[in-house]
């Protein structure tokens, strides 16, 4: 079954530099619409916010959340408190910790190495990867993920080794080698490792050329940049060494364990409903913060509680909807070594 609906995204990024300091968090106060299609948004530290809604980035006409376990959906949603206190209540394990060997992560692929320590369905593991790269606690140029300077040639020549002899890096570093590969692994079928991942990174990935990159970068456009080098370090992952793998899971780990959660939660405007929902990212998926509905004050409270229902069974569809891609489709995939 898949259900149709029209939405735009709001992402309000509200860094308060004193309450960050004061390990302050400026949720959302309230929320409110105003004339003339304006959503008024209040923070708990009183800072105030008008959206323009119409004049916002929309992901499309049409958002399908597809819930037969062919496709995950994905929001742009700040980490919550609730998963972060979660992460900082974990023992990280590491080589020198004593514990019960099936509690420990697995260093053979990305994915069971984070999945480890991360918890959460396939949408934690996006998210914390993007954030570390974003937040640049992950860089994708360190030193240890450089292949080392080597004349040895397999004999017989190898397909791997004829598809990342030209790579700097474990993964396919420039935009020509990341799109070759990419279009490589397509015309084979064999593009799992991005299984999941949001269609927008893909569709930026693939059309922004090198200088554009060079200019994203350079410019500090760096959600761009950590989206498009998402895509090419997962092209990647599965020539990744050992040592490369915990280094790159140490550093989402920091990243997750530094995050400091000042951000606004995103909010999802619901055309069919005049809605906006304020969602964060939580330990089990999708949480709702607040919603409020444009028209609110002219309809019965009868019918908004039958909206709200609606929209909370929408939002517990889809994080069902991505357990079960998780579960039947990444999760083999991705602990195939163990």
């Amino acid at each position: 079954m898949k259900r149709l609906i029209s939405v735009v995204i709001i992402v309000l990024s509200a860094t308060v530099v004193a309450y960050s300091q004061h390990g302050l968090q400026p949720t959302i106060a309230a929320m409110r619409w105003g004339a003339d299609y304006k959503l008024h948004v209040k923070l708990a530290n009183d800072s105030d916010y008008v959206v323009d809604v119409r004049g916002l980035y929309h992901t499309g006409k049409d958002l399908f959340i597809d819930t037969t376990d062919n496709s995950a959906t994905y929001y742009p949603v700040t980490l919550d408190k609730e998963f972060v206190d979660y992460i900082k209540s974990k023992r990280i394990y590491n080589d020198e910790t004593r514990a019960d060997s099936s509690t420990q992560p697995s260093y053979k692929t990305l994915w069971s190495a984070l999945h480890g320590n991360l918890g959460g369905g396939y949408i934690h593991f996006i998210n914390c990867m993007v954030y570390a790269l974003e937040s640049q606690n992950l860089r994708l140029t360190d030193p240890i993920l450089m292949r080392p300077a080597t004349k040895w040639k397999p004999k017989p020549m190898t397909q791997s080794y004829k598809r990342t002899r030209k790579w700097t890096y474990f993964y396919p570093n420039t935009q020509p080698l990341a799109h070759k590969e990419y279009k490589i692994r397509k015309r084979e079928g064999d593009l799992k490792d991005l299984q999941g991942v949001p269609q927008p990174f893909i569709d930026l990935f693939l059309s922004t050329n090198q200088s554009d990159y060079d200019n994203m970068v350079a410019n500090r456009r760096m959600r761009e940049v950590a989206q498009i080098d998402l895509v090419k370090l997962l092209l990647g992952a599965k020539y990744l060494g050992e040592d490369q793998i915990r280094y790159i899971s140490s550093r989402v780990l920091i990243a997750v364990l530094k995050y400091n959660v000042n951000t606004m939660p995103s909010v999802i405007i619901f055309d069919d409903y005049n809605a906006a929902v304020a969602l964060s990212l939580g330990v089990d998926g999708y949480k709702i913060e607040k919603i409020v509905y444009s028209d609110g004050e002219v309809v019965s409270g009868y019918e908004l509680e039958g909206r709200t229902e609606l929209i909370e069974a929408l939002i517990k569809r889809i994080n069902e909807a991505n357990e079960r891609v998780f579960r039947k489709k990444l999760q083999l995939y991705y602990q195939r070594k163990k």
